[in-house]
């Protein structure tokens, strides 16, 4: 299938490793241009070697200083934006809301949510010039269930969630489609240590909170980062031009998150 996207130009956030690497990748294989930001000096020198076309910048996206000079360096590189993906994400802090310190809590918050918000504002105006543009913002299945010990995650990708349907209604209008991801339990080290954590929380080994956790979905499998790559490429196509404003799942049909 021709996705007519060569030379679509695409800025991802914490591009440089997990999910976001094999977003990279996805969209490298239909031939458009990225840009990416990182704050893993090592993943970012991983990614110079083995793909030397794709222009880097080291960016914490919760700094907005950072933020704007990310959006130099990628107008630069690309010559203009089509395409945002708002991958970059942190886990937060695991444990009862008690317990939570707040500077943990302010942390997790500026990362999810309010990095997203950094990054967005300054593409609109570039996304407006697109004649195909569109924006993905990372939720979680934690944007739409609860997800006991892990309060800080699940408020910030809930928040994702309603940012993302509020900004398809401003950005409607150009032609910018908003869509967000909501992945499920993703194979990778970030679902490792999550589940580490929270067995050692609860007193249990890793594999079993693993168990517990995949008794909650249909489909008894781990999401492969691929598919969430690929459904974000597929979107951000010209056949994805009328899906907009919503929370897409990607998550074995998960009826619950467990603490």
């Amino acid at each position: 299938m021709d996705l007519q996207i060569e030379g679509l130009r695409v800025l991802v956030t914490a591009g440089a490793g997990g999910i976001g690497l094999e977003i990279v990748r996805a969209f490298r294989r239909e031939g458009a241009k990225v840009h990416v930001c990182d704050v893993d000096d090592g993943a970012l020198g991983a990614l110079a070697e083995d793909r030397p076309e794709v222009t880097r910048s080291k960016t914490d996206v919760a700094d907005r200083g950072q933020v704007a000079k990310l959006f130099e360096d990628s107008s630069k590189a690309l010559g203009g934006l089509d395409c945002l993906v708002n991958n970059a994400g942190i886990a937060g802090p695991t444990g009862r809301v008690e317990e939570i310190d707040p500077a943990d809590w302010d942390r997790c918050l500026a990362v999810d949510i309010t990095g997203q918000f950094n990054c967005a504002r300054l593409a609109v105006p570039h996304l407006k010039q697109s004649r195909n543009g569109s924006m993905f913002n990372l939720a979680s299945a934690a944007g739409k269930f609860g997800f006991p010990l892990r309060s800080p995650y699940a408020a910030a990708k809930w928040g994702v969630v309603g940012f993302t349907k509020s900004l398809s209604m401003e950005l409607g209008e150009f032609g910018i489609r908003v869509n967000a991801i909501l992945p499920g339990i993703v194979e990778g080290d970030r679902i490792r240590r999550v589940f580490e954590a929270k067995a050692k929380e609860r007193g249990v080994a890793p594999e079993e909170q693993l168990k517990l956790a995949m008794t909650q979905s249909s489909i008894k499998e781990l999401v492969q980062p691929q598919q969430l790559a690929n459904m974000i490429v597929f979107l951000a196509s010209p056949l994805g031009r009328t899906v907009s404003g919503q929370a897409i799942s990607i998550d074995s049909d998960l009826q619950s998150l467990v603490g």
